[in-house]
């Protein structure tokens, strides 16, 4: 039986996603499309005018304006921001050193200093397994 290849899809959603951008903000035929792998692909390798300037600019989802101000996604909603912000927002917040962000920093800081050190625990087991 021959089999056949198939073009893989996605919903905006996902490719918006994929592409660290805010879906709301993404121009209307992007929205209401769908995205083949290979158009995901050119969009990252040659990204188009509209692209850049979402990337640079804003709006950003949350998850890019939670690594641009360095918490947690969780310490964003605990800080209450629950919208897309702009780089501009994003920078008068840094600015601005509200205290929640300044623990919420601490916060990440520590989470990602518990995760070394697992993760440093975890590699000294699996080397002396190996031996």
């Amino acid at each position: 039986m021959k089999s056949h290849e198939s073009t893989q899809t996605m919903k905006p959603a996902t490719a918006a996603k994929k592409l660290g951008v805010y879906l709301p903000a993404t121009p209307a035929e992007f929205q209401e499309g769908v995205v083949t792998r290979a158009e995901l692909n050119e969009l990252q390798a040659n990204p188009p005018e509209w692209l850049r300037a979402l990337r640079e600019n804003g709006p950003h989802p949350r998850p890019v304006v939670a690594a641009k101000l360095g918490v947690s996604i969780t310490g964003l909603a605990r800080g209450g921001v629950t919208e897309a912000l702009t780089s501009d927002q994003i920078q008068e917040i840094k600015d601005a050193g509200p205290a929640w962000l300044e623990k919420e920093r601490a916060t990440q800081a520590e989470v990602r200093k518990e995760a070394a050190r697992l993760k440093q625990r975890d590699a000294e087991k699996a080397g002396g397994a190996e031996s």
